[in-house]
């Protein structure tokens, strides 16, 4: 029986690489790598001075452990094992109180020219679902708008959020970057360029597009070295 060929470093190499990057870019079991909470900023085409912030959560879990942190609902929602026990009361108990909204208004700020924004959180009747608005009143109409945003981040650092704005503006907080100017009004946007994008969902990308193409590129390298051979086989005299 013929041997079995040996393949080619490159292969190898290219597997190799492939299955590392997908391995580090496999997100840990911690749950701020689940889905993530988002925040919808908007300018008030009535009220220029107004900013709307719309928050809302990655997943309901997290509605639980906030409203356990704040002392809204009791320690024994988390579990010894590390899970959450999620009931459909805990989002109107958190939605309703006085220290969610004090949350709300310190881990999410807005300035304008230097000037901090006053806010004011609307009482949100189905935060689980469509999240809750907070209305930031400036002192004049707003052009660009400084906008901080630390939702969850006292929890677990890794806490990430992403944010849309108009004409498709867009950023990623976290980590060294929970501050980002948004252009509102009719303010130039900022490139999008600019923006950030780090971390396992990078990973995943990076994984995602080069590493087929090197294992691609290996494959079609090994087929026509085995072509060449054959050619060369058959080319010699019996």
């Amino acid at each position: 029986m013929p041997s079995t060929a040996r393949w080619p470093r490159r292969v190898v190499i290219a597997v190799a690489f492939t299955v590392t990057l997908l391995a580090m870019a496999v997100p840990a079991g911690a749950h701020p790598y689940g889905y993530p909470q988002t925040v919808t900023i908007a300018a008030d085409a009535t009220r220029p001075e107004v900013v709307r912030l719309t928050w809302k959560a990655g997943g309901v879990d997290e509605l639980t452990l906030l409203g356990v942190k704040l002392g809204l609902l009791p320690q024994d929602r988390v579990l010894l094992d590390g899970a959450i026990s999620f009931q459909a009361s805990d989002a109107t108990v958190l939605a309703s109180s006085a220290p969610f909204a004090s949350y709300l208004l310190t881990q999410m700020t807005v300035s304008s020219d230097g000037h901090a924004c006053a806010g004011t959180v609307d009482p949100s009747s189905d935060l689980a679902g469509s999240g809750v608005d907070v209305d930031y009143t400036c002192a004049g109409p707003v052009g660009v708008a400084r906008i901080e945003v630390r939702m969850l981040s006292d929890l677990d650092p890794a806490y990430q959020t992403v944010a849309t704005g108009p004409r498709g503006q867009r950023q990623v907080y976290g980590p060294g970057r929970y501050a980002h100017d948004w252009a509102l009004g009719d303010a130039p946007a900022a490139s999008e360029a600019t923006v950030p994008d780090h971390g396992p969902a990078t990973a995943w990308k990076v994984a995602g597009t080069v590493g087929p193409l090197l294992l691609v590129a290996a494959v079609v390298s090994l087929l026509r070295h085995q072509v060449r051979r054959r050619r060369v086989a058959h080319a010699r005299p019996s």
